[in-house]
């Protein structure tokens, strides 16, 4: 099994997102899911994760902070959020509230980043190589340190630009795909995540891992298997059949225990092939082997 480096995560959740009118944008569905729900996605494997901003119903348990004054800025935020992890963390991933598509890939990408490095920070770039500060990787004391150093310099941390930090600190850097650091600032890019993730490659994989999200189940799907399921149904059967007979194969791997994954593949295993049977059948009624009509023995 391989080893992951433990760390824990901060996501910014604050701002007067302006450019949206001044809606309340960690809340903004991309995908039937809320931003930061889907940020919160990206980061469960955090040992600990503390939201900064106002408090609100999220997809998973978080601890709460907030920046004094509201509204500081992100280095205030990030500051705020930094005071409120567990002292003993190494390592805090600090993400912003508004990517709809980060991947839980990309935060381990940035934790493995620094951690194979001698470097302080691990910063992802974007596809035009600009470094994204608010999807990086921190080492804990050098992070706290640069922020004292910061608040002493200047008085106070409301409104300096994330750049003094990432400026003052050893950085190693991650490149990652287009959509990584993909953030909605605008409701043009609200509108163009949602475009996106119904696109025909992408959207059964969406719509999964939503639909894994809204239930709370963690559970590796072979669509594959179960389309393939579906279609064996629809066609052996009759169309309603295929919702029917997925659903009842979840059941059954729930009634089952076990191995989640094997347990579904199992039970879609014998769902098919009864599916094929039913099929078998209708091909040839007057032969209960599914052959050809054999002779009358009388």
């Amino acid at each position: 099994m391989t080893a992951y480096s433990a760390y824990d995560a901060i996501v910014l959740a604050g701002g007067a997102a302006r450019r949206l009118g001044g809606v309340d944008k960690p809340g903004v569905r991309v995908g039937g899911r809320a931003l930061l729900d889907r940020v919160l996605a990206a980061c469960d494997g955090a040992a600990d994760t503390v939201v900064v901003g106002g408090r609100r119903p999220t997809a998973r348990p978080v601890r709460w902070a907030r920046e004094e004054p509201p509204g500081g800025g992100p280095l205030a935020a990030l500051d705020a959020g930094v005071r409120a992890v567990r002292r003993d963390a190494r390592t805090v991933v600090v993400l912003s509230a508004d990517l709809p598509f980060l991947s839980r890939a990309t935060v381990r990408r940035l934790v493995d980043a620094l951690d194979g490095s001698g470097a302080e920070a691990a910063l992802l770039t974007d596809a035009d190589g600009r470094d994204q500060p608010l999807v990086a990787a921190y080492r804990a004391e050098p992070l706290r340190r640069e922020i004292a150093l910061l608040a002493t310099e200047y008085g106070s941390l409301g409104g300096l630009p994330l750049r003094l930090l990432a400026q003052e600190l050893g950085l190693t850097r991650v490149d990652a795909g287009p959509l990584a650091s993909f953030d909605c600032d605008t409701w043009e890019d609200v509108s163009a995540a949602r475009a996106r993730i119904r696109e025909h490659g992408t959207v059964l994989d969406e719509w999964i891992t939503a639909v894994k999200d809204e239930l709370a189940i963690e559970l590796d799907v072979d669509v594959k298997v179960l389309l393939d399921l579906a279609r064996d149904a629809a066609h052996g059967v009759a169309r309603p059949a295929a919702p029917l007979t997925t659903f009842l194969v979840g059941y059954a791997a729930a009634k089952a225990g076990g191995d989640g994954p094997e347990a579904v593949a199992e039970a879609a295993r014998k769902a098919a092939a009864l599916a094929q049977r039913w099929a078998a059948e209708a091909a040839t009624p007057g032969d209960d082997t599914g052959g050809a009509k054999g002779a009358d023995a009388g």
